[in-house]
């Protein structure tokens, strides 16, 4: 047998794949991965199928279709008033994935060292070690998951080539707030620090909270990865298209790593989305949607014995067990699944090191309200 060293010996299947199976195999509910178990707007779907009839299929440009770039620029100055050159600052990608490898692609070299806020995303430190990247961790402790901005200053060093942001955090779904990004642009002036925000939630903040993009902040835009998701918008994750808008001597390292890595996206899919959203403003309607959806999975759970922590955006929230049970997260969202059907995900999945003290599993609201309600009532079961 011929066999090759692992570049990532630690990794094994994504924890979503591995709850998503668990839930498939005990016909559990699942609010473990994060996707609508609704469809989207079927004016999208037949826009998508109308495209594809009249003829749409074949390669799109490297960098996306012009129509789609141009509702992206309109849709950064509407929300943000940034200005973003669709022609030059904008490109399409095949999900918000792959626009974050992407960019770590183009920007990480061996040794570099990136500053990561643990519980992270689980694709941002795989790749940066894939490339011979150094992960910093910062560890953010709950229920508050606040960033210490002096641990941060302490952290950089000679060596940091970029900070990543999750902004709504995923898992922790909190919100970086005016005061932080302004910590943050002082800090790294007269630095070459990159910053990766990942803004995916950005339309799905809550309690009319407004969220604040870097791109509102001169001195992080000018040095910043902005990438976003159309699965999250449009209720489409399977569509797996995305974008990432950067300065222009930003962006065009990072078409250079893109147009090898995907090249280019799904032609009727970018067509339909840029007519849908010509004819629909649909980035103020998701926060008011998800939110009643929040809502009404902690007035069902108030009465469990689960302790809920309040969702600030994103579509999950994070409750602690430790009234419950001494088992690790992994064994007690197992243990869920098969006693009493439903799929989590275990919070210790979202760090580097061993975080089973924790005790937190997150939960995904995207779900009909009758899947939230048949959820509900198993987990009060729960003892």
């Amino acid at each position: 047998m011929i066999s090759i060293p692992s570049k990532l010996p630690q990794v094994g299947t994504t924890i979503f794949s591995v709850m998503s199976q668990m839930a498939n195999e005990q016909k559990a509910i699942n609010l473990s991965q994060g996707f609508p178990d609704f469809d989207c707007d079927p004016e999208l779907v037949a826009l998508l199928s109308q495209f594809a009839h009249e003829g749409y299929n074949q390669y799109a440009p490297m960098i996306g279709l012009p129509q789609l770039r141009q509702q992206i620029a309109l849709k950064y100055q509407k929300c943000y008033k940034a200005d973003y050159n669709e022609a030059t600052e904008i490109t399409v990608s095949a999900g918000a994935s792959q626009a974050i490898f992407s960019i770590l692609a183009a920007c990480i070299a061996p040794g570099d060292e990136v500053i990561v806020f643990e519980p992270s995303y689980d694709l941002y430190q795989p790749t940066i070690q894939l490339l011979g990247g150094v992960v910093k961790s910062i560890v953010l402790k709950p229920p508050h998951f606040k960033i210490d901005w002096n641990e941060v200053k302490d952290t950089i060093s000679p060596k940091t080539k970029m900070i990543i942001l999750n902004n709504p955090n995923n898992p922790a779904t909190k919100l970086l707030k005016a005061e932080d990004l302004k910590t943050l642009e002082s800090l790294l002036q007269d630095t070459p620090i990159l910053v990766l925000s990942d803004e995916v939630y950005e339309h799905i903040v809550f309690d009319d909270v407004k969220f604040q993009s870097v791109c509102m902040y001169p001195g992080l835009k000018e040095r910043s990865f902005i990438v976003a998701s159309f699965g999250k918008l449009l209720h489409i994750t399977g569509w797996k298209i995305g974008y990432c808008v950067a300065p222009e001597h930003l962006m065009t390292e990072f078409r250079k790593a893109h147009q090898f890595n995907v090249f280019c996206v799904h032609t009727p899919s970018q067509m339909a989305i840029a007519a849908y959203l010509a004819q629909h403003d649909v980035y103020n309607e998701l926060s008011a949607f998800f939110q009643r959806k929040r809502d009404l999975f902690m007035a069902g759970m108030s009465s469990s014995k689960f302790d809920l922590i309040p969702s600030e955006g994103s579509y999950f929230i994070n409750a602690t067990y430790a009234q419950i049970s001494e088992d690790s997260d992994f064994d007690f969202a197992t243990k869920l699944v098969k006693d009493y059907g439903v799929a989590t995900i275990p919070v210790s999945a979202f760090y580097s090191q061993d975080k089973d003290e924790i005790k937190l599993l997150r939960f995904c609201f995207a779900k009909q309200d009758s899947t939230l309600e048949q959820a509900i009532e198993r987990l009060l079961q729960v003892h």
